[in-house]
């Protein structure tokens, strides 16, 4: 609607161009490889799944931190996109907060094991798991007899996540605690936290302020877990905390915690909108592109009218 109003006052469209991050040319062509990454120091493993672009040659590398209760399978509508489009992505599973927390117990008492779970020892390992797979796939990249030799530019690196994934990826690309970035690891270039928190203890300015790094972050309206203390306020703390530079927030309209998975969440009120998925995908791509690949159309759709173009009338888009 936006885009033909403009062509029909002769207006030019800033940061259209032909640029659309939707576009998948070989969407056929994503291989799929699942691995473990076995951290002998730690005595815990880290499996993996690793969605591949068939076409040859190094590719940036988006990692993906499932929510509490997943699984490395979840959410593959994200990782077949960015993997169309040309991203080596590789979706952890972190054991102990994962689907092994409730498959196996009593439907009644699977909320409670949920609960359980989520607590700062699964934290600690969850921010220990990425900085143990990137060290694997530095290993595995360099090794000539390995699958991923040579199919990872590990000097672009992009981390996202959903809910409890999201909280990983806060802590390892900026967000600080008790006073210092204990977790962050500096190979990561942009963050993309879906579902974001804000702490309760802390002002968010003390913990999101010195983020240097390209972050954006999605929510929605409606976007409250049936396990712990965030609700869709609370989320919206974060974006107004970080430093200016490279900034983004979607918010989208009626929302649920469920919207950035590939399936409902027990608890959800409404139908999915299925537009949610496609501004997801959109803007995540562009995105990706600005600051993994220093793609220049893809920072002018970006930070022009290109959003306004995929998001219905109650979303909220804003950056700084």
């Amino acid at each position: 609607m936006f885009t033909s109003l403009f062509a029909c006052l002769g207006v030019a469209c800033p940061g259209l161009a032909d640029y659309d991050p939707l576009v998948v040319r070989d969407a056929d062509r994503v291989t799929t490889m699942d691995l473990t990454v076995c951290d002998e120091a730690r005595k815990r493993d880290v499996p993996i799944r690793v969605f591949l672009p068939t076409v040859a040659g190094a590719r940036p590398v988006v990692l993906f931190s499932h929510g509490l209760g997943g699984s490395r399978e979840g959410s593959a509508y994200l990782a077949r996109h960015w993997a169309a489009r040309g991203y080596a992505v590789v979706f952890l599973q972190h054991l102990g907060s994962d689907e092994s927390v409730w498959r196996n117990a009593r439907p009644l008492d699977r909320l409670a094991a949920m609960r359980r779970a989520a607590n700062a020892e699964n934290f600690l390992l969850r921010t220990q798991d990425v900085a143990v797979v990137l060290d694997r796939l530095e290993r595995w990249n360099a090794a000539r007899e390995h699958a991923l030799a040579g199919r990872l530019d590990l000097d672009r690196v992009g981390m996202s996540g959903h809910s409890f994934g999201a909280v990983t990826t806060q802590a390892v690309s900026g967000q600080v605690f008790a006073g210092k970035a204990r977790y962050t690891d500096s190979r990561i270039r942009a963050a993309l936290p879906m579902s974001p928190s804000s702490p309760q203890t802390v002002n968010p300015a003390r913990a999101f302020g010195k983020v240097a790094i390209p972050w954006m972050l999605m929510t929605g309206t409606r976007d409250v877990a049936a396990i712990g203390d965030q609700d869709a306020a609370s989320r919206l703390k974060v974006f107004p905390a970080l430093p200016k530079g490279s900034k983004y927030e979607l918010v989208l309209d009626g929302a649920e915690h469920s919207a950035f998975t590939d399936r409902g969440l027990p608890g959800d009120r409404q139908p999915r909108n299925p537009n949610h998925h496609r501004a997801i995908l959109a803007l995540s791509t562009a995105f990706w592109d600005a600051y993994l690949r220093d793609d220049p159309e893809a920072r002018a759709w970006l930070d022009g009218f290109g959003p306004r173009t995929i998001l219905e009338r109650g979303d909220r888009w804003q950056r700084k």
